[in-house]
């Protein structure tokens, strides 16, 4: 797929529909290296299609953990379950959303299985899988909508006390539109006054194992 630019002339014409190519993409990734290689660093693909840009994120962060945590499985799982909840992506269309959840899922099992054998978790694929249903929408990053009209709407996971996952729902809007924190000394690295986003729902604390597990009510 990373060779693909055009799928064919009518998605071009009604959606303006180009793929990036590997060596292009790859160019402009280096440009912010260092944060491609950062487990934790976030990642929001706006217009991801199939994903060409989160795919090779998400290779650069697996290489990195895989090299830091290959020899103790739990933690390879815990920095890898944090290195794709780290990448974000938004799409007009259905099937691209969908490919670029699959083309995710299957770089982390080639990468986990080529690891640990017979030893993978049907748990931490399980956790994976919810992630990326959540991370990667179909909607329209300019309207700030699902195709359903409603909110585009992402969870934030944060590591906590080392197993423990605090998830966080935010909507896009909410996200992108400054709003003034509590505290009134609290300011940004340029002396501005700091901002936060306000979550529309929280969860409690859950094992990275079992995030797949929390109640959607």
């Amino acid at each position: 797929m990373d060779d693909i630019q055009v799928k064919s002339k009518k998605r071009v014409n009604d959606h303006g529909e180009v793929f990036t190519n590997e060596r292009e993409v790859n160019a402009m990734l280096d440009l912010v290296k260092q944060e491609t290689e950062r487990i934790d660093s976030r990642f929001l693909e706006p217009a991801c299609g199939t994903g060409n840009f989160l795919v090779e994120i998400l290779r650069r962060k697996l290489t990195i953990v895989t090299n830091k945590y290959k020899k103790s499985q739990l933690e390879f799982e815990r920095y890898a379950v944090i290195a794709v909840s780290s990448i974000y992506g938004v799409d007009l269309l259905e099937d691209n959303a969908q490919e670029c959840r699959e083309r995710l899922l299957n770089i982390f099992k080639e990468t986990y299985t080529s690891i640990f054998k017979q030893k993978i978790k049907e748990d931490c694929i399980d956790t994976i899988v919810f992630i990326l249903s959540k991370n990667i929408l179909v909607g329209d990053a300019l309207t700030l909508l699902q195709n359903n009209g409603k909110p585009i709407i992402f969870a934030e996971w944060s590591a906590i006390n080392g197993s423990m996952i605090k998830r966080r729902d935010y909507t896009l809007d909410e996200l992108l539109r400054n709003q003034p924190m509590e505290e009134p000394n609290l300011f940004s690295d340029l002396g501005d006054k700091a901002f936060i986003p306000t979550p529309i729902k929280e969860y409690k604390l859950t094992h990275f194992l079992k995030l797949n597990q929390q109640d959607e009510d």
